[in-house]
């Protein structure tokens, strides 16, 4: 299984640098049972049926990006990977030549301590105000890190529409967006529907932008996230297969919540997912055997990337990079704050190193 397998022709035009006006106006390219259907996504209520339960992640985007200097007045940019402590965080730092350990940088005119470095990434102790924690201080001068191919400044109002509208649990450097489309109105029209919710964390790293730079696929080794799944989303989880609804993820950031919380030793024994908190390294590529999801709405993904192979896994290499050709032909918005699929698992596709 090569890289290249996952290819496909983007026109830069169709790279959505800017949300729309209104969340919940975005289209949805549907994929069910490999056939297309092109809709907006408001229609997603005519496609989720009550009793069944959707799991979205609920990680807040924390304004990570952060410009400063050296001791030798050179410039830097720090883009905060984790928060591991009120004063303490993992930094990717971009500069002309990195710094040494117990050296010392300006961020946003704040004195920052180099203590050491794990392969890429530097550990940074921050010199805050007594009372502040380090969360706290990024919210009011750290900048919203956009992904690199919007190719812009990050804007007044990306803090709100980078975010998700149930966004509650600080830590991470990428929205899940997928979640984007909903707003309140939609959410509560799902409710009235008797759809039932539920909620994953996942802090979505800046690992998630990385090329695949191997050509075999099963040669990538997987950036490492922290995860939650709580007792209460395995219960609604069991309860919703039990009365033969579905499950459909919110993104892939939640199936790869969901497939990690089911693939530890006591959900393997149990024969069902588990409560689950820690670190992930799930890489989900065709020929996965999902355990506990059903359906899926997710933004359209990079050529090449571990998210479009997640997909393709779910849906079938073939169904999947036909739906994008589909997607291209018709002007449809992709990445972050472009437009959405919903797909269904299709367990009978076949693909070409299948045959």
């Amino acid at each position: 299984m090569k890289t290249s397998d996952f290819h496909f022709d983007l026109p830069d035009e169709l790279i959505a640098r800017y949300p729309q006006a209104v969340r919940s106006s975005s289209r949805l390219l549907c994929l069910q049972d490999g056939q297309l259907e092109h809709k907006v996504f408001t229609d997603i209520l005519s496609l989720i049926e009550p009793g069944d339960l959707m799991v979205f992640n609920n990680t807040r985007v924390i304004p990570a990006r952060l410009f400063g200097q050296k001791e030798s007045g050179g410039k830097l940019e720090a883009l905060i990977e984790r928060v591991t402590s009120d004063t303490t965080a993992l930094s990717h730092i971009k500069c002309s030549r990195a710094p040494r350990p117990d050296s010392v940088i300006l961020l946003e005119g704040l004195e920052v301590e180099v203590t050491g470095r794990q392969d890429a990434l530097f550990e940074l102790c921050f010199k805050l105000p007594v009372g502040t924690t380090l969360v706290e201080w990024l919210e009011n001068v750290g900048h919203m890190p956009l992904p690199p191919y919007m190719e812009r400044e990050d804007e007044l109002s990306d803090r709100e529409r980078y975010q998700t509208v149930y966004n509650e649990k600080p830590g991470a450097v990428a929205a899940p967006t997928a979640g984007l489309h909903f707003d309140d109105e939609l959410l509560a029209a799902l409710k009235a529907q008797r759809v039932n919710t539920a909620f994953v964390t996942l802090h979505v790293g800046a690992g998630t932008f990385q090329p695949v730079k191997v050509d075999d696929v099963h040669s990538h080794k997987m950036h490492s996230e922290w995860l939650e799944v709580d007792q209460a989303t395995c219960d609604a989880i069991a309860q919703t297969k039990a009365a033969g609804k579905r499950v459909i993820a919110v993104g892939t950031t939640s199936v790869r919540s969901l497939e990690s919380a089911s693939n530890t030793p006591e959900a393997l024994s149990a024969g069902a997912i588990q409560p689950y908190s820690g670190e992930t390294e799930i890489f989900i590529f065709p020929g996965y055997d999902f355990k506990t999801v059903d359906g899926l709405i997710t933004n359209f993904h990079l050529p090449e990337s571990t998210l479009i192979m997640l997909v393709s896994a779910f849906a079938g290499r073939g169904p999947v990079l036909n739906a994008y050709d589909e997607a291209v032909k018709n002007s449809y918005r992709f990445f972050s704050y472009g437009d959405a699929m919903f797909l269904t698992k299709n367990t009978n596709a076949v693909d070409l190193w299948d045959q």
